[in-house]
């Protein structure tokens, strides 16, 4: 059928409009960062809940869902033999908080007993100071410490935490080392009872917090009774020590530096501190024969008492013993020391050394030494290229 020119001219002008409407215009993608955002909050949704483990049977879960909890409350707690109460890779913001007394079951074997790792994690006990980590040292406690007799657990290994605090803990009785801490960049460890007492006839190698390959890592306000160092910082930079009570152990130290990858020591302060009834007051062990760096390391206002062998202590021969390396020598420089304000009148024992230095040739300078009373032991005969400004006596 022919169509009638209104028809022919109705259909041209449906067309001429269809052409010319303009093409919808797309969604626009989100943005990168909005993307990002929306997966964190489903994130933190996700983990928003408190999660409590406790028992014999908290271990496993907890170790599992840590993943998924914001806040872990580790209520006391009965970890198996030979098993880490493993809180490594923790998602980042995360608070594990101790409460009562975990309990650490024996087995001869290497350690940790405790791992933790993360960004912006806090690890704490109940503000009540009543949290309590026992690791069962009597039953390894044998003389032999970590070189000989049972094979011994290590505590505590706090490794690779950025920008977290461990705080309010009491750690009793470890069977040997209690913290490690390596790769950490700011982290602080505050009010920390470390108590080893009753393991002074046959504990050993029970260090506080021995510290390597980290950056700004402060301790203050601990207490610590075992028997080997206090703090011993083997590597890293930016360490801060204050506030510190040290008992029955080696002191405060500085390595044994060197035979290690990272044999650098570099902004090092102790401040305001108390060694008593210990081996050693200030003790910095450089390997003989090894190189690295021991720089700008800081002794001020240490008070010593009840030292048995050694007041203050510096050697470039260590070998594994005090002073049985042979001679000094210089492949480990000690540069920018400063010691000053040490208290220890008639801190030493009469048969032990108040102030023992043996450097290489060239090898310790830029030091300052003020305001140091050691007295009480004798005099050691054998000191070697000590700076002017010190004492050997």
């Amino acid at each position: 059928m022919l169509q009638t020119t209104a028809q022919i001219l109705a259909v041209l002008l449906l067309a001429a409009t269809c052409v010319a409407s303009p093409a919808p215009i797309p969604t626009a993608a989100p943005a990168a960062f909005e993307v990002e955002q929306a997966f964190q909050e489903r994130e933190i949704e996700k983990r928003a809940a408190t999660c409590t483990f406790s028992g014999s049977l908290g271990y496993s879960s907890a170790s599992k869902s840590k993943a998924s909890c914001s806040t872990i409350i580790l209520d006391a707690l009965t970890v198996p033999a030979g098993k880490t109460l493993d809180m490594t890779d923790l998602p980042d913001n995360t608070v594990v908080i101790f409460q009562g007394e975990t309990s650490f079951a024996y087995s001869e074997w290497e350690g940790p007993l405790f791992a933790v790792s993360g960004t912006n994690i806090k690890v704490a006990g109940e503000a009540s100071g009543g949290s309590i980590l026992n690791g069962n040292g009597a039953s390894y406690w044998d003389g032999g410490g970590g070189s000989s007799g049972v094979t011994k657990p290590k505590f505590f290994q706090a490794h690779d935490l950025t920008d977290s605090l461990i705080e309010t803990l009491t750690i009793l009785n470890p069977p040997v080392q209690v913290f490690s801490i390596n790769g950490a960049s700011n982290l602080e460890l505050a009010y920390i009872t470390i108590d080893a007492s009753a393991g002074d006839s046959l504990g050993k190698n029970t260090d506080g917090f021995d510290i390597g390959s980290s950056d700004t890592v402060t301790i203050e306000y601990a207490t610590v009774y075992n028997q080997d160092d206090c703090v011993a910082i083997n590597s890293g930079t930016n360490i801060i020590f204050k506030n510190g009570y040290c008992s029955g152990g080696h002191g405060l130290s500085v390595g044994s530096v060197g035979g290690r990858t990272d044999n650098t020591v570099d902004g090092v302060s102790f401040l305001t501190s108390t060694v008593t009834k210990s081996v050693n007051g200030i003790r910095i062990k450089a390997i003989e024969g090894d190189t690295g760096t021991i720089n700008n390391v800081e002794y001020d206002d240490i008070t010593l008492s009840s030292i048995s062998k050694y007041g203050i202590l510096i050697e470039q021969n260590y070998d594994g013993g005090d002073l049985d390396g042979g001679t000094a020598s210089s492949g480990i420089p000690i540069t920018d020391l400063t010691v000053k304000n040490i208290v220890g009148t008639g801190a030493v024992s009469s048969s032990g050394y108040d102030v023992v230095i043996t450097c290489g040739s060239s090898a310790c300078s830029g030091w300052t030494w003020s305001s140091v009373a050691v007295t009480g032991g004798k005099k050691y005969g054998s000191c070697t290229n000590v700076p002017s400004v010190a004492a050997c006596s």
